[in-house]
């Protein structure tokens, strides 16, 4: 490591930013909560309400022959469906090790917050949609007449009929292990601002992947997607101001990571 000619501090160090510097003025709130929201009820009146779920579903199930050729299939169910929920999990128990780190080496103690603001946030994210999916009772597509099942569809507000089996496909379960990680968005917007839109691609990229996978297998609507990514940016999002808004004790010294002035600033 190089040292400045001053002092001997180190050139390569994190900025110091933590989860509380800058408050979120109405701009911030416009493009992560406003917006979002608009875009969500949009899309979810789409496929619930219009029926863009059935059309979306009947394309998919059609391209495979009327049957759901890749329910089984390894790419969609070993690799996808259990690796990918491997990784995911494997990926929090490395952010895990890391705050572990962070907590008894003072030199990361700025990385102390954003790591447990990623631990706490991808917990909570997955915990809520299986919260939600045990009460939920919506069917599979895969369970339904339309497509090869012996169930009629019920929507989620409707009266299910009694002596129907539960349902227990809402909200989309396996694509939570993706879209809990577009907390990487915040958590690099308070370490390195300028990475930020990589932890937004990786979330969505794997979010997007698991869902789409689950799709094509006949598990899951659209829609069942588009509930499981609006309550992990909501609480993605929500973690983020609750974190900057706690009081904090003294931060150690930087972490040896190059950043650029500009990020510093």
């Amino acid at each position: 490591m190089k040292s400045s000619a001053a002092g001997g501090t180190p050139r390569w160090q994190l900025p110091r930013r933590t989860l509380r510097d800058g408050g979120p003025g109405p701009r911030f709130h416009l493009l992560h909560a406003w917006l979002p929201l608009v875009a969500f009820a949009a899309t979810v009146l789409w496929t619930m309400v219009f029926g863009g779920d059935q059309w979306l579903a009947d394309r998919m199930y059609a391209w495979q022959g009327n049957h759901w050729q890749l329910r089984h299939d390894y790419v969609t169910e070993q690799l996808i469906h259990r690796l990918g929920r491997d990784i995911s999990t494997m990926a929090w128990l490395a952010v895990l090790a890391g705050w572990i780190v962070a907590r008894t080496r003072p030199g990361w103690g700025l990385l102390r917050r954003p790591l447990a603001y990623l631990l706490v946030s991808v917990a909570v994210s997955t915990a809520l949609v299986a919260w939600v999916k045990s009460w939920s009772n919506m069917d599979c597509p895969w369970d339904l007449v339309r497509y090869g099942g012996a169930r009629e569809y019920v929507g989620l507000f409707a009266m299910r009929p009694l002596g129907l089996p539960r349902g227990a496909c809402f909200p989309a379960g396996h694509a939570s292990g993706g879209y809990a990680w577009l907390a990487l968005y915040f958590f690099l917007w308070s370490v390195r601002p300028r990475w930020r839109w990589l932890g937004l691609v990786v979330g969505a990229g794997m979010g997007l992947t698991f869902g789409v996978s689950q799709q094509l297998r006949g598990a899951h609507f659209l829609s069942h997607d588009l509930w499981t990514l609006a309550i992990c940016w909501g609480t993605a999002l929500g973690l983020f101001l609750w974190f900057r808004r706690r009081p904090e004790g003294t931060q150690a010294a930087s972490v040896p990571v190059h950043v650029s002035a500009e990020a510093a600033r």
